[in-house]
């Protein structure tokens, strides 16, 4: 079955050139297009796309309040957000809502496909080390709180399952260091989502940072 992909962009070039690389792929099929969020959101709800890839500043609706709509629907699609910059406060807005990534404008077609695909798969944290240095940054700028009541929900496995996916680690290299199987790392994974309302590894980065749980800096 294919992937269905919408794209949300104020730039016909852009969604041209998009559209046009996504569909040459098999297993990839663009159902629509929108140039501005308003028309985005409207095209989710009657398209029922599996990723969209949603730009950041557009006219009418941004797409950050897209992202929101989107997200508050019914078994939502994943939401990659296409900026032009690596670092972005809306971007970083965006992850807290649930989006499952981003991607650079100027990433190379290669990136684009395999973005859409690893979406797909309910994979998230896009070019994982520019993902985190955003979310470190943004997380200095944030008053400091008290660590999150909801941490004390997750068993210790949990706690390290968690700070290991906030350093950037794959299911493989979290496996390694805590020398378990890596479905073991899936299945404290899945309970670290449920226990603390998270939809995917982005939103876990975010929340393990403003939770105090590992800081800006640690290695």
């Amino acid at each position: 079955m294919s992937t269905k992909v919408l794209i949300v962009d104020d730039q016909q070039m852009v969604r041209a050139g998009f559209g046009a690389l996504l569909d040459a792929q098999a297993d990839i099929d663009v159902v629509a297009d929108a140039a501005d969020g308003a028309a985005g959101v409207a095209a989710a709800r009657s398209h029922r796309p599996d990723v969209v890839l949603m730009d950041v500043r557009m006219p009418v609706m941004d797409g950050l309040e897209a992202t929101r709509q989107i997200l508050a629907g019914s078994d939502p699609p994943r939401v990659v957000m296409l900026t032009t910059f690596d670092i972005d406060d809306y971007v970083y807005t965006a992850l807290r809502l649930g989006a499952s990534g981003f991607l650079l404008k100027d990433a190379p077609p290669a990136d684009l496909i395999s973005a859409v695909r690893i979406a797909a798969e309910g994979n998230a944290l896009l070019a994982p080390t520019v993902t985190r240095r955003m979310i470190e940054q943004f997380a200095r700028s944030q008053p400091a709180t008290a660590p999150s009541v909801e941490l004390n929900a997750l068993t210790a496995r949990e706690l390290d399952v968690l700070r290991l996916v906030a350093k950037g680690l794959s299911n493989a290299e979290i496996a390694g260091s805590l020398v378990v199987a890596e479905q073991t790392v899936k299945t404290h994974l899945g309970r670290v989502f449920t226990k603390l309302g998270l939809r995917d590894r982005a939103q876990a980065v975010v929340y393990a940072y403003e939770s105090r749980l590992i800081t800006a800096g640690d290695g």
